[in-house]
């Protein structure tokens, strides 16, 4: 990843028919479009690539993950437990429904702890949201087995996890509803974009009319559409979804090039015995757009993360300091730094974030680093990158 690395001639292509057509809205303008429902067949491939009956375009990963709590009955003053390493999309989209982000720790895969999943909830919890970070699966029956005792939602944030399977179902396709991000350094990009995935037609209806105003999509006038209920603009464009279509079916050799570039760097990262990777549960194969592994401490991992970039291995991550991915440096989240008044239910469900103790977490996440799998290289490239890296570590450990 990401797909931008290998535009190329099919991508050019289904973006000069909609050019040539002049339609960028999905939806309306039949008669000038000259056949060219880019939307509409981005959806299909994307319901046989990831074997779910219904899928609803939208414009962003973060919309995704709101619209698919909102069509399944999420609200004001619901708890959505959800893991403290992830994007901060994903309790942003959590809260802009007036719903609270319950975080709770990860364990070894990088994803949710089924035990601490089964010891956050509450009478008031209404859904668990898994993320595949970094391209693997969290332990997905335990989690599957906790909703279902306790007559939750399975919400899966797949956004970094397309191409990634579990018991041979895709990421995303397991949940009652999955979640994807298609932006711009996504393995599949639309430059912005995003899905909703689901086997359950009501809340694909939902989907599909609260992305667009509340209109129903009753036949050909939009002037004449009614408005079962409120909603608000998460539609995708012409372009984007055209550039998605070209993107989605180039898909199996996407993954086939992160798949060998990741074999490599593991092979000659297995040989240091200090060195252990994230669990993927049995069953399960990641999408290898990220290698992620562990050092023995924060110390090491630190100063191996220091060296990376120093001697120009770009791309390695060590999320412990990161403000984007994880809950250390989440400040605006903690003292709730908002240009928009949050209610005093919200503020009442957020003030654990004080007290509570993510040791667990910061285990895991001190130690480990991933690193991105870029498509661009060349087998040459990554061989001397996996070298290097190797080299690095081992120097830092001696």
């Amino acid at each position: 990843m990401p797909g931008f690395e290998l535009f190329g001639e099919q991508e050019r292509k289904e973006v000069n028919d909609v050019l040539d057509s002049g339609v960028l809205m999905r939806y309306g303008f039949d008669g000038m479009r000259n056949g060219h429902w880019k939307a509409k067949e981005l959806e299909a491939e994307l319901q046989n690539t990831l074997q779910s009956n219904h899928v609803q375009l939208v414009s962003s990963g973060t919309a995704a993950v709101s619209i698919a709590l909102a069509s399944a009955g999420v609200g004001a003053g619901d708890e959505v437990i959800m893991p403290t390493f992830t994007f901060v999309a994903s309790f942003e989209a959590i809260m802009m429904l007036g719903a609270i982000p319950v975080l709770v720790d990860i364990d070894d895969t990088l994803g949710l702890a089924p035990e601490a999943v089964q010891a956050a909830i509450t009478p008031k919890t209404k859904a668990v949201m898994v993320v595949q970070m970094c391209g693997s699966m969290a332990k997905m029956d335990a989690l599957q087995n906790i909703c279902k005792a306790n007559n939750l939602l399975l919400i899966e944030d797949a956004c970094q996890a397309i191409g990634g399977t579990y018991k041979n179902k895709p990421l995303g396709s397991i949940g009652d509803l999955g979640c994807f991000s298609f932006d711009f350094v996504k393995t599949i990009t639309c430059g912005e974009g995003g899905a909703v995935v689901t086997n359950n037609k009501a809340y694909y209806t939902n989907a599909d009319h609260y992305s667009d105003h509340g209109h129903d999509h009753v036949g050909n006038d939009r002037g004449a559409e009614g408005h079962p209920f409120l909603g608000y603009n998460f539609r995708i464009s012409e372009l984007h979804a055209a550039v998605g279509l070209a993107q989605v079916k180039r898909l199996p050799e996407f993954i086939e090039i992160q798949m060998k570039h990741f074999n490599i760097i593991k092979s000659e990262l297995s040989k240091i015995p200090e060195v252990t990777f994230r669990t993927v549960p049995q069953g399960g194969e990641e999408s290898y757009g990220f290698l992620s592994f562990f050092l023995p401490d924060l110390e090491s991992a630190t100063k191996v993360s220091e060296a990376f970039k120093q001697n120009g291995v770009d791309a390695c991550f060590h999320y412990y300091n990161n403000n984007w991915h994880y809950i250390r440096k989440w400040e605006h989240l903690k003292n709730l730094k908002s240009l928009y008044p949050i209610s005093k239910e919200v503020k009442d469900g957020l003030k654990y974030l004080q007290t509570k103790d993510f040791s667990q977490s910061d285990n895991y996440i001190a130690r480990n680093i991933s690193c991105l799998i870029k498509l661009s290289w060349t087998e040459e490239e990554v061989k001397i990158r996996a070298q290097k890296m190797a080299k690095i570590i081992s120097e830092v450990l001696s």
